[in-house]
């Protein structure tokens, strides 16, 4: 083991022009060396693998999927059931494939993709949906959806900063996509920065919606559903208008709506400035302060006058939506408000208080008090009406309660979290989760490299939602062993996650190739994070080829927390930055044992040697 403490890789940026990112101290890189032979675990031969599976499945993928002009190959048309938001996911984590280290190959078709749906969705037109009369998209951006289906349409671009941030388009769309919502748009009017809400459920490029929604405005155009799958089982175009017969009530602000604060959170961090992150905070902490007056509950319905009353639980999607199922003549619970949780992780991101989940902590707290038994089982509610609480579950209130865990680390969270393999594989319980964890992903790109083979539907007999789970891009186990960090998708295991599109990455490390100028890690290169806690993580990094390889490790997806010191062979090394680097030597690994501080620094999504 060697450590070199130098300016690493000084003089090879030429002249390209860096980010204008938040003011930051800069640290003097450390470049640390492993030079111990260390035998190829399996599970870092699985990683490979794995990056290499997906990015010859992701290539097949869009040369049946997607057209000469980047098109995605399917019957367009408007709605919630499936619509352009759909059409957006059909490449959903290629972008964060690359970033862990997939091919360029993979980040050049994402980014085709969609630039050409962009075009695809704005050219296309309803002929009884008024809202998009004019196009589907509007300056590049849904004219008018909820944000449960337009965080679904982001899940791409939300991610896109962390491989291309010096991207002059992304960062322009970013910043124009914000302002859509922080009222400095002077063609659109979602947010009212004086009562600080939103004015309506359905917004967008054309603005709010400001009365009663019809089920025509949800479901799209007529159109004869028999040649398509329908995800929600409709035989006819009626049971698709029936569907949202009881979606009218969209008029003042949803907890929904906290999803776009996520463009906040990435404005800010792509160098937009200050004041993107004070709005959404602003407007996070306006809903923070509801929860606490409504008694530790986050309403689901804000009044058009900004005043929350006792009928907070009203609100589609809110905690007393359960609406009628055409199909089954049965009411369906629909309570989407577990969600938000996610933009209140962006806010501990952007300030670094840990605040903004007690928040979390204590509504569930409310749920579990509420608990009674049910035919003889203590169970919890899950939805409020009229009538007070209903939706019992069995057991304990846990949802969003392995979000909680992870962001707070604290042990008594950890109960909450529920019986979860990668959990116990972080605490010493179950060693062969690794390998698991990566077949299971090796098996889900090979099974949907088997249903692209066998679909035989055509551009006119699919809807834009059926690609979405024939789209072979596999990377939860990546996103778990390497970065030590939580992926969007709800795993199947779990109960306690609610599962939401459009959510940035949070994670414990990051890498790059400082040779190759890109995010990831370098080939040959494994990462398997063993263990985590608030202040510390551990992590072996191995080279497993015939190449000298060097990465960078990045605290955090946004290089939020800071990496004190490294225990490396014995020797414990100061840091004190956002990252360091080490240099893998042939056939070498190292175990690493790094000290911590999370949410230290504001966040960035500039590579390091662009800080």
């Amino acid at each position: 083991m060697r450590v070199d403490r130098r300016t690493f890789l000084s003089g090879t940026m030429g002249t390209a022009a860096k980010l204008t990112l938040p003011a930051q101290a800069r640290t003097i890189p450390t470049v640390l060396v492993a030079d111990r032979p260390m035998a190829a675990p399996q599970w870092a031969k699985m990683q490979r693998r794995l990056l290499d599976a997906n990015a010859a499945a992701c290539e097949a993928f869009y040369a049946k999927y997607v057209d000469h002009r980047d098109h995605l190959k399917v019957f367009e048309r408007w709605g919630a059931n499936d619509g352009p938001d759909d059409a957006a996911e059909a490449t959903n984590d290629w972008f964060l494939l690359h970033a862990l280290g997939g091919s360029d190959r993979i980040r050049t078709l994402a980014s085709r993709f969609w630039e050409g749906h962009l075009r695809q969705f704005t050219a296309a037109r309803t002929v009884d949906v008024p809202i998009a009369r004019q196009g589907m998209y509007y300056r590049e951006f849904p004219a008018q959806m909820d944000w449960q289906h337009n965080a679904e349409g982001l899940t791409s671009f939300n991610v896109m900063g962390l491989s291309i941030p010096r991207d002059a388009k992304l960062r322009a769309r970013t910043r124009r996509y914000a302002d859509f919502y922080t009222g400095r748009d002077p063609e659109v009017r979602n947010y009212d920065p004086r009562l600080r809400m939103m004015r309506s459920l359905l917004n967008g490029s054309r603005g709010p919606m400001l009365r009663q929604a019809t089920p025509l405005d949800w479901a799209g155009d007529p159109f004869d559903p028999t040649p398509f799958h329908m995800e929600h089982g409709e035989r006819t175009y009626g049971q698709t208008l029936d569907h949202y017969a009881e979606y009218g009530a969209v008029i003042g602000d949803n907890p929904l709506n906290l999803q776009a604060t996520t463009l906040g959170l990435n404005a800010y961090a792509l160098g937009g400035g200050e004041r993107f992150r004070r709005w959404a905070l602003d407007y996070l902490d306006a809903w923070a302060e509801r929860a606490t007056k409504n008694g530790d509950l986050f309403p689901s319905f804000v009044r058009p006058d900004g005043t929350v009353g006792d009928d907070w639980w009203k609100g589609v999607y809110g905690w007393g939506f359960s609406p009628i199922v055409p199909m089954t003549g049965k009411r369906e619970d629909r309570n989407r408000v577990p969600r938000a949780i996610t933009a209140f992780m962006g806010a501990v991101l952007m300030s670094g208080d840990l605040a903004y989940i007690d928040l979390w902590r204590r509504q569930m707290a409310r749920l579990n008090n509420a608990a009674r038994r049910v035919d003889g089982v203590l169970s919890a509610p899950t939805m409020y009406g009229a009538d007070g609480w209903y939706g019992w579950m069995p057991g304990r209130y846990r949802t969003n309660g392995f979000e909680i865990w992870y962001m707070s680390q604290r042990a008594e969270d950890r109960e909450a979290a529920g019986d979860d393999p990668w959990i116990a594989f972080l605490e010493g319980r179950n060693a062969g989760y690794p390998e698991q964890a990566l077949g299971a992903d090796l098996k889900r790109v090979a099974d949907r490299v088997a249903a692209r083979e066998k679909d035989s539907t055509t551009a006119r007999t699919r809807l834009a939602d059926w690609p979405i789970d024939i789209n072979p891009a596999s990377v939860r186990s990546l996103v778990q062993l390497m970065t030590g960090g939580l992926h969007i998708a709800r795993p199947p295991w779990s109960k306690s996650s609610p599962a939401q599109g459009g959510v940035p990455l949070h994670c414990r490390l990051r890498y790059f190739d400082p040779a190759a100028r890109r995010a990831g890690v370098p080939a040959d290169v494994g990462a398997l994070v063993h263990r985590l806690d608030d202040r510390a993580t551990d992590v072996t990094l191995i080279n497993i080829g015939r190449e000298v390889r060097t990465v960078t490790v990045q605290g955090g997806a946004y290089a939020e927390h800071r990496i004190d010191a490294a225990r490396m062979e014995g020797r414990t090394l100061p840091l004190g930055g956002r990252d360091f680097t080490l240099r893998l030597e042939p056939g070498c690994g190292v175990r690493l044992e790094l000290a911590m501080t999370r949410f230290a620094h504001r966040p960035t999504l500039a590579f390091p040697w662009d800080r």
